[in-house]
């Protein structure tokens, strides 16, 4: 059987996508483990390439891929609606355009088989929703893209064999407590399960968090634990699930050793905590969507971009464990 064809995003072109994408394909051992299509500007992979002072061969083509290259790297030189050259280090309705049609590329040719996952370099959210982006973030736009909003789906983050599941993600901090639901908090940890099994953990130990301080302080700091978060832990229980809970925020991380997964109920109660413990090898997975999408959990660090020092490990991370995911989606469909 062939290698697993990777389709790759550049990302948002006024960061560091380019320059990211460029050091991985570079690398001999990536190149031996799967196949790349590139989707996205010719030029802007060649200043990615000069900026990262890397090189590799690969083929270009101006027309969209009917199927994968066997093995080496495919360029599809794709512009979508957007318009060369690109703003640098900033956000630009242009850029966010240039974004979106090509991550929609990439979506389709992975639907139809062309290509077994996708992995993109990092967005800019406002750069998204200049060019138009009418859902909270890429993922519920992916979500939709794919017919998948009726199902648990979301980013998920990983780093170093922990995974972390939202029940709220990009949302006002003040708006949190009304979306801490039931049927939300079930979709958390349905989404931890499935794509934990997805990756080969056959009973994935699933922790969830408070929402409060002291996980409420019985009652004294808000009564969520009580009335919704316990009794929900426990319904998953009797569904299972091999989960416990609710934890105190503040100390949850401190025991992660124990679990293969953290089901936070807002973003920043799992991002801190993970960008702290490995901010250059942190990973999102957008969980529950029918194809595996994986890219590196930081942003487009505008203030580095053309410097050619942004660190690859976070987007090698994506790509180990994109591939991973690709594989098993290819067995599940073998079988």
């Amino acid at each position: 059987m062939t290698n697993p064809c990777i389709a790759a995003v550049l990302g948002d072109p006024a960061g560091v996508g380019p320059e990211l994408i460029a050091k991985l394909i570079a690398a001999d051992h990536n190149r031996s483990r799967a196949a790349f299509l590139v989707v996205g500007d010719r030029a802007e992979l060649k200043t990615g390439i000069e900026i990262a002072g890397v090189s590799f061969p690969f083929e270009v083509t101006d027309e969209k891929p009917s199927r994968a290259p066997a093995d080496g790297v495919l360029v599809w030189n794709y512009r979508g609606r957007s318009v060369a050259p690109f703003a640098r280090a900033e956000a630009t309705k242009n850029g966010g355009v240039y974004s979106l049609d090509t991550l929609q590329r990439a979506i389709e040719l992975t639907t139809a088989g062309v290509t077994d996952g996708m992995l993109f370099g990092p967005l800019n959210k406002s750069s998204l929703h200049q060019a138009g982006l009418a859902h909270e973030d890429e993922s519920q736009w992916f979500a939709h893209l794919l017919g998948a909003a009726n199902v648990p789906h979301g980013e998920l983050n990983y780093l170093d064999d922990l995974w972390t599941s939202r029940v709220t993600s990009h949302v006002a901090l003040k708006d949190v407590p009304a979306l801490i639901t039931r049927d939300r908090i079930l979709d958390g940890i349905r989404l931890a399960h499935s794509t934990l099994t997805a990756t080969g953990v056959a009973r994935p130990r699933i922790a969830v968090c408070g929402l409060n301080p002291h996980n409420g302080d019985n009652g004294s700091f808000g009564r969520e634990e009580i009335e919704i978060i316990n009794p929900t832990v426990e319904e998953a229980q009797q569904m299972g699930f091999p989960v416990e809970g609710p934890f105190p925020a503040d100390t949850i991380f401190l025991r992660a050793k124990n679990y293969d997964a953290i089901v936070t109920m807002y973003h920043d109660q799992g991002q801190i905590a993970m960008k702290l413990m490995g901010f250059s090898r942190g990973v999102t997975i957008h969980g529950g969507l029918p194809i595996p999408i994986t890219t590196p959990a930081h942003g487009t660090a505008f203030d580095i971009h053309g410097q050619g020092k942004a660190n690859p490990g976070a987007i090698q991370a994506a790509f180990d464990i994109g591939l991973r995911l690709a594989i098993s989606n290819r067995n599940r469909a073998a079988a």
